[in-house]
């Protein structure tokens, strides 16, 4: 996508499973991905959209859920997406501070498009995730406004940027410059081939733990540059989940708990300043909003079905990761802050992974 130098460009695959035709989230079909991208000086911020499918998410909502490894994050409207299982929005992400802007946009958003909220139906759940990028970023100046929401719904497209691109464009990780990535998988089974795919926003981590496909990559680093910044690990990150499975809220829930596996194998030890937080949808089925005469049948997998969707968002949320690290570039931001990008540092110290 974009012509970047993704993870496997560096011969590295993650896995074994099959990727989709892009190695994206936007595999799924019907899902598309926008930003708005702010980067100027100690501007260095943005907004990130992940459209789930084409047609009116209101009023044709998706199965959905989400789930919190550890709780050191701020998000908008999972609680009720978790008790009613249901996904009515476009999914926002962008930084800490933004977080109300970005909702009374995507309220615009929905009132605009559906007259009868708030009027003959009952109002509207956006759901926002976020990131702190306030190494990078003046977060207090809080730029990020209504605008730039709407730009990133209105330019979602199945092919995006990643790194430092959108709500990526300030952030860090394993203190190197990080922001978006994404990576899909096929799963074959007898009823039928289905596809997962994942979006970060990645922002945590120190140096010395980032491991690449088992190799300690952030040790030979600290060899040979030092310590990039913080030892500590002040950052979160916001994991976006997509299938066409055919899932119950449960069944997915299941699924995208498998995400730590993903993150281990980065070297994340989770600790308890950063927040890793996972929403996932599936749009196998549309839930209609009006009331039907009839009782709704959703179709869902075995039980015994579900190891190889386990194994899926492990690798794909382990190569969205990398991706992310890889496709990011430096930016100098507020007060001059800056953090290396891993890809420079592999070209510069001929660095084989």
């Amino acid at each position: 996508m974009y012509g970047q130098k993704r993870i496997r460009d560096y011969g590295i695959t993650i896995g074994s499973l099959e990727t989709g035709k892009r190695n994206a989230i936007t595999d799924v079909a019907g899902v598309k991905v926008g930003h708005s991208t702010l980067s100027k000086r100690s501007m260095q911020t943005g907004v990130t959209a992940i459209i789930p499918h084409q047609g009116s998410l209101f009023k044709e909502k998706l199965i959905a859920t989400s789930y919190v490894i550890n709780g050191f994050g701020k998000t908008m409207g999972t609680i009720q997406m978790n008790e009613l299982g249901t996904l009515e929005t476009p999914i926002l992400l962008t930084n800490t501070l933004s977080i109300g802007t970005a909702a009374d946009a995507v309220i615009d958003y929905m009132l605009d498009h559906n007259q009868e909220i708030g009027r003959s139906t009952g109002t509207v759940n956006p759901i926002i995730g976020e990131c702190n990028d306030m190494v990078l970023n003046d977060i207090r100046a809080r730029y990020i406004e209504k605008r730039h929401v709407f730009e990133a719904m209105e330019s979602a497209s199945t092919d995006f940027k990643e790194g430092t691109a959108g709500a990526g464009t300030g952030m860090l990780c394993y203190s190197l410059k990080g922001g978006i990535g994404s990576s899909s998988r096929k799963m074959e089974m007898k009823h039928g081939d289905y596809t997962l795919g994942v979006l970060v926003l990645s922002n945590f981590g120190t140096l010395g733990d980032l491991t690449v496909n088992g190799n300690a990559v952030g040790k030979k680093l600290i060899s040979l540059i030092g310590e990039t910044g913080e030892k500590k690990d002040k950052g979160s990150i916001m994991i976006i989940a997509a299938t066409d499975l055919p899932v119950s809220d449960r069944q997915l829930k299941r699924i995208i708990k498998r995400a730590v596996t993903g993150l281990s194998r980065t070297g994340s030890i989770i600790t308890t300043g950063s927040g890793e937080i996972i929403i996932g949808f599936s749009t196998a089925t549309r839930i209609e909003h009006d009331k039907p005469h009839d009782h709704l049948s959703i179709p869902t997998i075995h039980e015994e079905d579900i190891d190889i969707a386990f194994r899926a968002i492990g690798e794909a949320v382990e190569e969205a990761l990398l991706n992310s690290l890889v496709t990011a570039t430096q930016v100098i931001g507020r007060d001059g802050q800056t953090r290396p990008a891993l890809g420079d540092l592999l070209e510069k110290y001929d660095i084989q992974l």
